[in-house]
């Protein structure tokens, strides 16, 4: 047993850069940029793209400006949760507990179709063939395992995979540039603001907005940080910098491949948009490069699903602990001090989930993966959202602390911003994920609603059975 007492998480087991690249991880950045980025120039604003990343790069540092101000006074595993908590009061962090379950379970559910689907393709090349279902299990299998054990084993694993994805990707970038861009060479304004503004900016920034999802999870490991007053402001700032950076040179350079006027023909002319990326591995670098950039696909897939099981089993943990959910899903494992009973909790709903998809013959990735994934998003922009207000209120009533841009400007425009984009996600979620003119289209997005609605009886439950304990939410662990 570890002296550092029963029920607490591993403290001091993760540094600077084992915080940064775990929640990298859930960015998934190959998939970002071989899955998404398609997509948002085809149906978004097109060769807009890379000035809408700077735009939402942005937008995710004046949301870090108010989150990491709040860090320095709030190391709680419980993130979102306990920054409402102490902003806006137990009732309304027993709702963002809840949702905050509902949304990274959604996410991560979707993600496990999107993995199966793609590792079904990328490995019948090699002669590996299985259904998409069988190649989910094997994941669910995987990051069960690592989500059960020690968090510096999972943190191990999760480097060497995003270095991996950052290193192919940055392969295909410098041979473009090598080679001198494409038709129109390397020449491509960025900040054009007739490309800003052409087709879809909303689904634009949407998309871009995705590329970020998981960096708001620094905070998630306060409690097994070093140093986590320096190390999760540093690794917030970090991770935005890094995922932000890394697309707008990535998305530029894939433009400048085959031309701003060339970029969504060709893509539309694609069976599959995925494989734009792809041929310009092919192209640019060829050899094994298309190959190898296809397995790392699919592990990065793995490295986000992995990234998701430990945030949902950390908020698993913290709702057990604090009263919100039974108390066993509050004690950490006795050797490994792993939050195992919500990582086993999260496995099981995971097999559940892909069993009920494949026993119904849906498609892991137009159903599976469209339909729940946006779940996820609507919930962490709610959340996010809240959270921007929770700061500026915290700050309002404690007088000090930080700056006026820090605590209060820029968490509004954050605030602002995000629940507009709520907003549209909500109204808009059948078009968004094709289930327009049926019960799911209504059913699916209010799924966040209601988790709040759980949560907040939840709380009011905890309020009058024990309300010593209610005052003490979110309150930092000794």
């Amino acid at each position: 047993m570890n002296g550092e007492g029963t029920n607490q998480l591993r403290k001091n087991s993760l540094g600077l850069i084992a915080v940064t690249f775990m929640v990298i991880s859930a960015a998934a950045p190959l998939t970002g940029i071989a899955g998404a980025m398609p997509i948002a120039f085809m149906l978004g604003n097109g060769a807009g793209i890379p000035a809408t990343f700077v735009f939402v790069t942005l937008l995710m540092l004046a949301f870090s400006a108010g989150y990491v101000a709040m860090a320095r006074h709030v190391k709680n595993a419980g993130a979102f949760y306990a920054y409402a908590a102490h902003g806006l009061g137990g009732r309304v962090a027993g709702a963002i507990a809840i949702v905050a379950l509902v949304a990274y379970n959604a996410m991560q559910f979707g993600l496990i179709g999107l993995l199966g689907g793609i590792a079904s393709g990328v490995f019948s090349e090699f002669g590996l063939v299985l259904p998409w279902w069988g190649w989910s299990l094997i994941a669910i299998a995987l990051f069960g395992i690592l989500g059960y054990r020690q968090v510096d084993l999972s943190a191990k694993v999760m480097v060497v995979l995003v270095a991996l994805e950052y290193l192919i990707v940055l392969i295909v970038d410098l041979a473009i540039i090598g080679k001198g861009g494409g038709p129109n060479g390397l020449a491509i304004d960025i900040f054009d603001m007739n490309a800003v503004f052409s087709g879809s900016l909303t689904i634009a920034i949407l998309l871009c907005l995705g590329s970020f999802i998981g960096f708001e999870a620094t905070t998630i490991y306060a409690e097994e940080a070093r140093e986590p007053e320096k190390t999760i402001p540093r690794a917030t700032y970090l991770s935005v910098l890094m995922i932000g950076v890394f697309f707008v040179f990535s998305t530029w350079l894939m433009i400048a491949a085959v031309g701003a006027g060339n970029l969504v023909p060709t893509i539309q002319a694609l069976p599959d948009p995925s494989a734009f990326f792809f041929n310009l591995a092919g192209e640019y670098v060829g050899g094994p490069v298309p190959a190898i950039a296809g397995i790392l696909l699919v592990t990065s897939l793995f490295a986000a699903l992995s990234a998701f099981h430990n945030y949902i089993a950390r908020y698993t943990y913290v709702a057990g602990r604090e009263g919100l959910l039974p108390a066993v899903f509050g004690r950490t494992h006795a050797s490994h001090q792993s939050p195992h009973t919500g990582s086993v909790l999260q496995t099981v709903g995971a097999l559940i989930v892909v069993a009920v998809f494949a026993g119904l013959g849906l498609d892991p990735v137009l159903n599976l993966f469209t339909w729940i994934s946006q779940i996820g998003t609507l919930g962490i922009l709610g959340m996010m959202t809240v959270t921007s207000i929770a700061v500026i209120v915290y700050f309002g009533r404690k007088q000090s602390g930080g700056s006026a841009l820090s605590t209060r400007i820029l968490p509004a425009l954050s605030a602002a911003v995000m629940s507009v984009l709520f907003v549209y996600i909500f109204m808009n979620f059948g078009d968004l994920t094709g289930t327009t003119g049926g019960a799911l289209g209504i059913i699916l997005p209010c799924l966040i609603p209601a988790a709040a609605i759980v949560g907040y009886l939840l709380a009011i439950r905890l309020e009058k059975a024990d309300p010593a304990r209610f005052s003490a939410m979110g309150e930092n662990p000794a």
